[in-house]
């Protein structure tokens, strides 16, 4: 390796070290945001709750425990728009100028994406999915009395994973944007993508039949959503492409 080549590459890792610690950063004043208005985002997450259900701490850490989680999930939801941003601006340099114009918008697209996935979960597989474990805990003859940290565990286990599926046009596109996919092949592979997006939307929900196809249809729109994307940014390559090919192909 060259000792140009050796300078690129400590460049480089300077540069990803400095975005680092630039998001990092955000994170930190985020999170000690995040403790600051806790207390009324647990209330309002318990509020999801059944009003004759009681939660309760079963460990002296317990509430420490739901400040510190609510606390890191909302800085890394508040800070996502900069931290894409950074990673934006990393790999800027090697995007051509209307690449980087196009790729910027991804920007605040996945972080709407991400509200949409999180209320999504919140305001509906939420509450189908506690109504569900709560008619099978009723059945057997057992008293609900849940712990603040299963609760929250339980929650978060369902509104993260739908806010990363939720990224999936905004995947979709970037894949496009550097050839990797396009309409065809998702069109293709349609039948294929919609049993691993139903698989993935049973996974955090209960196995109950309703609900599953509650959560699968959204999924399914928004696989279809992707493909509509996809073409709109692989007409826009095609036709870039044959502007080059007339300005400085062969004559």
């Amino acid at each position: 390796m060259s000792s140009n080549q050796d300078m690129n590459l400590v460049q480089h890792l300077g540069e990803l070290r400095k975005r680092i610690i630039w998001v990092a950063v955000v994170l930190v004043v985020c999170m000690v945001a995040g403790f600051v208005i806790a207390r009324p985002i647990i209330n309002y997450l318990m509020g999801a709750a059944p009003a004759d259900l009681s939660l309760h701490a079963l460990s002296p850490w317990d509430s420490v425990r739901m400040y510190v989680n609510v606390a890191f999930i909302f800085a890394l939801v508040i800070s996502l728009p900069f931290t894409l941003y950074q990673i934006w601006a990393f790999v800027k340099p090697g995007l051509k100028p209307k690449e980087q114009k196009a790729s910027l918008a991804y920007v605040p697209f996945a972080f709407l994406m991400v509200l949409v996935g999180l209320s999504f979960g919140y305001f509906v597989v939420f509450p189908l999915a506690f109504l569900f474990t709560s008619t099978i805990t009723e059945s057997l003859g057992l008293i609900e009395t849940y712990g603040i940290s299963q609760y929250f565990s339980f929650m978060f286990n369902i509104l993260l994973p739908l806010a990363a599926i939720f990224q999936l046009p905004v995947v979709v596109m970037f894949l496009t944007k550097i050839k990797i996919l396009n309409p065809n092949l998702l069109k293709k592979v349609r039948k294929f993508a919609y049993f691993i997006l139903v698989v993935l939307g049973t996974l955090v929900t209960p196995p109950d039949a309703i609900t599953a196809l509650i959560v699968a249809v959204p999924m399914i729109l928004l696989y279809e959503f992707s493909v509509l994307l996809s073409k709109r940014v692989y007409k826009k390559q095609l036709e870039m492409d044959r502007v080059w090919e007339e300005e400085y192909g062969e004559k």
